[in-house]
C-alpha cells in the first residue's frame, strides 16, 4: 500500500486539538489542494470562508448545535456553493444569463464536497487532523447571515482542523462497510434481509450477534440518527436552500 492509500485508509475524525496553531504555509497547501478538485467544466462552483474572529467561530458553534469544540478550533473552514460568481459575470458581458436554478445547487454542491475533501485528505497529509461539521447547511440561512452570503451563495459544509491531541491520535477508526456491500456491477442490488443485517452487525455500538441485540441497536440508532430532529430540519433547510434556486426567465 502507498502512502497515499495508507493515509486514505488511517484518516479518522478529529475533535479535539492542542493548542499549536496551523501554521500560515500549512493553511495555504490545504486551500491550494482544495482548489485543486475536480469541478464541473472547470468552473469551481464554490468560494472558501476562513473563519478567523473568536466572536465568529463562537457563532457558529452556537449555530451549528452548540459543538464548543468548534469554536477552540485553529482552522475552521466553511465551503460555500457560489453560483453567483458566474452569473454576475455573464450579466456583466451582456450574455442574458438565466437566474440560477436547482440543478446549478446540485452541481455547486458537488465540487464543494470535493473540494473539502480534497482538504481534508491534504491537511491529513501535515499532521493536521479535520472534522466535517453537518450542521453548517441545516440552519443556512443563519450561517449565511453570519458569513455575509448573498443569494446563490450558500453555506454547504463546513470543516474544523488543528493538530490532534494524544487520544484523538489513539482513537481507533469506526469500521466501514466491506466492498461486497457497497459496490455492484452493472446494476443496484437489495441485500437479502439476513444478508444486510449480516452487514449491519459490523458496525459499532453492538455485538456481532445479529440476534443479540441488532434490533434494538437499530430501534436506538433510528431515533438518535433517522429520525432526530436536526434530520429533519437537515432536509427542510435543504428544501428551503433548493427553493432559493428557482429561476423564471
Amino acid at each position: 500500500m502507498n502512502e497515499v492509500m495508507s493515509q486514505l485508509f488511517a484518516r479518522k475524525s478529529t475533535r479535539a486539538f492542542t493548542d499549536e496553531l496551523v501554521s500560515e504555509a500549512d493553511e495555504r497547501a490545504i486551500l491550494e489542494a482544495a482548489c485543486q478538485a475536480p469541478t464541473a467544466g472547470n468552473q469551481q462552483l464554490y468560494s472558501i470562508i476562513v473563519a478567523r474572529d473568536p466572536t465568529l467561530k463562537q457563532a457558529l458553534a452556537h449555530t451549528c448545535d452548540d459543538q464548543p469544540f468548534i469554536a477552540k478550533a485553529p482552522l475552521v473552514l466553511v465551503f460555500c456553493i457560489d453560483v453567483r460568481r458566474w452569473w454576475r459575470a455573464f450579466e456583466l458581458a451582456g450574455a442574458a444569463p438565466r437566474r440560477p436554478g436547482k440543478g446549478d445547487a446540485l452541481l455547486a454542491l458537488e465540487d464543494v464536497m470535493c473540494a473539502a475533501q480534497n482538504a481534508v485528505v491534504a491537511a491529513h497529509s501535515l499532521g493536521i487532523g479535520s472534522c466535517y461539521i453537518g450542521d453548517i447547511l441545516e440552519r443556512h440561512e443563519e450561517q449565511s447571515r453570519l458569513l455575509g452570503c448573498p443569494r446563490y451563495v450558500v453555506p454547504a459544509a463546513m470543516l474544523v482542523m488543528g493538530h490532534p491531541t494524544a487520544h484523538q491520535l489513539e482513537r481507533k477508526k469506526p469500521r466501514r462497510f466491506d466492498l461486497e456491500s457497497v459496490v455492484f456491477e452493472n446494476s443496484y442490488q437489495d441485500l437479502p434481509d439476513e444478508e444486510l443485517l449480516g452487514v449491519l452487525s459490523q458496525k459499532e455500538g453492538h455485538t456481532s450477534d445479529p440476534d443479540d441485540g441488532l434490533e434494538a441497536w437499530l430501534g436506538a440508532f433510528c431515533r438518535r440518527k433517522w429520525n432526530s430532529g436536526f434530520s429533519r430540519e437537515m432536509s427542510d433547510s435543504a428544501a428551503r436552500m433548493l427553493e432559493d434556486f428557482d429561476y423564471a426567465d
